[in-house]
This record gives structure tokens, C-alpha cells and sequence, in this order.
């Protein structure tokens, strides 16, 4: 089965290189055939040298992929990378790893023998192991969740782990269905519309090493963007 990763970034000039670089090594270890997979640098409008480091890591290893965005949101790149995709399998990750690549091998594992469309990390099962987070994020986390489980009904612990992966040939109809934000709820927007659709998703409990000092998420701002999201997406249910 071959596979993209996409890393979305955004002025990631000081970590790029670095990060890139120990993912691949882990890839290339553990999928050792020659293209099977590539690693898909999203880049959201960065004004620093990111795209230009990202240039040079494809000039030293083909299967490391720049693509421009045309304007921010994590979402939009997943959707740019996805939708130029031709790998049976795509998902994605933070560039700050904070995901124990290991995890990535039980992902592939359950969709490509194991029958599953969709996995997705989750921090907040009991057998999850989460490094470095704050109190107040994870008060935060948890109090999102529960608004989307009694909000949208559905059944998923964890809509905003950056580590989700899934089917390529799922993606086109979920799109259509109403997964379609520009923004960080888009991978929220997937796994509830996977669930409303009975596709076959997988829980995976993850090592999680939170690292606040690189994170831009403002709370505030950003729960109001998904309280008015879920509104939305509500309302495209009826029409599955």
C-alpha cells in the first residue's frame, strides 16, 4: 500500500529541516521499497525560508514533496495535498512529532490488514500517555470533546489529535459530504462525518508530547471558530 504524509507548516524555517529529516529516517527504516511513500510538505503562506528549505530537503530526497498553499489553514493544505494525491492511504502529522511516530505502523497496519477507512490518535483514552500538557489545555481538550459527542452525537474521543489517517478513496466522498473546512476543524469535520456515514474507524491510543512553547493556537479564538462550525456541521446531516 502506498502512503502520503503531509506535515502543514507555516513559518517552520528553524525546525524544518530537522523534524523532516528524523521522520524520514523513520520511514525509510521501516518502508524500505522505493516509492512507496512520499512526505508532503504543505507550506500555508510562509514569509520566512520554509518553502526554500523545503525545496532543498526534495533536491536531496525525491520523496519529500513542497507544495504551496494558496492561502492559511491547516485544512486547505490537507485538501490541497489530498486531492493532488494518487497513494492508496493519506493522513497527517504535526512537523513537532509530538505523535511517537511508532503509532504510525499501528495505523497502517489496521488500514492496510486491517480493514479500517479511517484511524485516528486519541490522547485522551485510558491507555493514552500524554507528556507536557498543560492544565488548561487539557481542560480545554476534553471539554470540546464532550460538546461534540452531546452536539453532534457521535462517538470519537479525541476530534483534534493531529494524527488522523485514512483511505484515499474515502476522502473524495466525505468531502462532498460536508468535510470541508479551511481550518482546524477539518479533521473534525472527517471523523464525524466518517461516523454519520458507518465507516469503519479505529481508536488509536497514542504517546502524546505536547509542546507548548511551539504552539500559535490561541483557545479563545479558536473555540469560537469550532462552537460556530459544529452549528454547521449539524446542519449538513440531514442531508446524508
Amino acid at each position: 500500500m502506498t502512503f502520503d504524509v503531509t506535515i502543514p507548516v507555516l513559518n517552520e524555517a528553524e525546525t524544518l529541516e530537522r523534524q523532516v529529516l528524523i521522520l524520514h529516517d523513520f520511514l525509510r527504516k521501516n518502508f524500505p521499497q522505493t516509492g512507496q511513500w512520499r512526505i508532503v510538505i504543505a507550506d500555508n503562506g510562509s514569509t520566512d525560508d520554509t518553502f526554500a528549505i523545503a525545496e532543498q530537503l526534495h533536491a536531496l530526497h525525491g520523496e519529500i514533496v513542497p507544495i504551496r498553499v494558496p492561502k492559511k489553514g491547516v485544512g486547505l493544505a490537507l485538501k490541497t495535498s489530498w486531492g493532488q494525491s494518487q497513494a492508496d492511504m493519506v493522513g497527517y502529522m504535526d512537523l513537532d512529532l509530538a505523535t511517537d511516530l511508532p503509532h504510525f505502523l499501528e495505523a497502517y497496519e489496521a488500514i492496510a490488514n486491517g480493514g479500517y477507512d479511517i484511524v485516528y490518535g486519541t490522547r485522551l483514552h485510558p491507555k493514552s500517555r500524554v507528556v507536557g500538557r498543560t492544565l488548561k489545555r487539557e481542560i480545554t481538550s476534553r471539554a470540546f470533546n464532550l460538546i461534540l459527542k452531546l452536539y453532534l452525537r457521535v462517538g470519537f474521543s479525541d476530534g483534534m489529535c493531529g494524527f488522523k489517517w485514512l483511505k484515499r478513496e474515502v476522502y473524495p466522498p466525505l468531502y462532498q459530504a460536508g468535510a470541508m473546512s479551511d481550518g482546524w476543524f477539518f479533521s473534525t469535520e472527517l471523523l464525524t462525518i466518517a461516523e454519520w456515514k458507518h465507516l469503519k474507524i479505529k481508536e488509536l491510543p497514542v504517546k502524546w508530547t505536547d509542546d507548548v512553547t511551539s504552539s500559535r493556537v490561541k483557545i479563545g479564538p479558536l473555540a469560537k471558530q469550532y462552537l460556530a462550525a459544529m452549528k454547521v456541521l449539524k446542519g449538513r446531516r440531514g442531508d446524508l
